[in-house]
């Protein structure tokens, strides 16, 4: 999942109409292409600048993690299409992720995309990003402080509308009790997905375990449905701990159901065997590829997208009726 692809997939949920952003980018590269490279790297960040829009995307994922090689992919592929030079970096600790903010803000980068896991950690960085006068664009996490941060919008998944849809599945399924499992303690979206289910399914129980520690994860998994046997199904908010919990729930012979957050190959086969009942896509890919063409736009023609309001790149469903679909999408690296 970790090469480049030019192929484009259209979301099936959000704000945005494609169709309209990419022929109003069509129409800029016609009349307005990419010129010689600006020695300085920041000279296209203000609206009707010149020279080559140089991005730097910096998530607070992993190097090589599988679903934010799906968003470098996105944004990797914008920028060869638009003519757009995009750094990638990543840090999974907030203080890292500050400092290579930081960098780019000192390089004079032309745009600047990032996510939020821990808004308060980065709060000084991107504020002085966007006081410099470069545009930023927040993804995935940290919504509801983007614009108080001096974002020109947000282009994720809300998390809380996201965790509704979740429980509202899983209760029309006749389940009455969930185990919600938060992997990474201080990341605020995985919080506010739990409490989006409990809004809608009612009876959920929040359980905190350690993602790098899969062993225990999944051991910890399993005593909780070994001790209570009510607990009838079991959401997940990471496709790794979507194994271990289909795992846990076999070994304690617990007959919950399970549904997860995001998708992987692993998950894509749990769904055909019918392991896990569904995957709710935030379509990760569109977190890169949305932003680089927001920022082009920005430069080129002042355009700004949402309206005051976030980009919206899910919820979507993925279960039986439609995983073949979307499963090869995801084996490209772009789902």
């Amino acid at each position: 999942m970790g090469s480049n692809r030019s192929a484009t997939p259209r979301p099936a949920g959000g704000r945005v109409l494609l169709a309209a952003v990419a022929a109003g980018t069509l129409a800029l590269a016609a009349c307005s292409g990419p010129g010689a490279t600006d020695a300085g790297g920041g000279g296209g960040q203000q609206p009707g600048g010149s020279g080559e829009l140089r991005v730097a995307v910096i998530s607070h994922g992993t190097p090589g993690d599988a679903f934010w090689n799906v968003v470098k992919n996105g944004a990797e592929t914008a920028g060869k299409e638009l003519g757009v030079q995009v750094d990638y970096n990543a840090a999974g600790d907030p203080s890292a992720q500050a400092k290579l903010i930081d960098n780019a803000v000192a390089q004079k980068v032309g745009g600047l995309v990032v996510s939020m896991a821990n808004p308060d950690a980065l709060r000084d960085s991107i504020r002085k990003a966007a006081d410099s006068g470069i545009p930023v664009i927040t993804i995935n996490s940290g919504e509801k402080r983007s614009a108080e941060f001096g974002a020109i919008t947000h282009v994720g998944q809300s998390e809380e509308v996201a965790g509704e849809r979740a429980g509202e599945n899983l209760k029309q399924s006749g389940r009455t009790k969930l185990l919600c499992i938060i992997h990474e303690a201080g990341n605020v979206a995985l919080n506010e997905r739990c409490d989006g289910a409990r809004r809608s399914f009612g009876d959920v129980q929040n359980l905190q375990v350690d993602i790098s520690n899969p062993t225990d994860v999944q051991a910890r998994i399993k005593g909780a449905l070994q001790s209570d046997s009510s607990i009838d199904a079991v959401l997940t908010l990471n496709p790794q701990v979507a194994a271990n919990a289909v795992s846990a729930v076999r070994e304690s012979g617990s007959q919950a159901k399970v549904a997860t957050f995001d998708l992987n190959s692993d998950v894509v086969s749990f769904i055909k065997s019918g392991q896990l009942e569904f995957a709710l896509d935030q379509q990760q890919y569109l977190q890169g590829y949305l932003p680089v063409t927001f920022l082009k736009l920005f430069r080129d023609n002042a355009n700004t997208v949402g309206g005051g309001k976030p980009v919206l790149t899910g919820p979507q469903i993925v279960d039986k009726s439609n995983v073949d679909k979307v499963g090869s999408f995801a084996e490209r690296g772009t789902r």
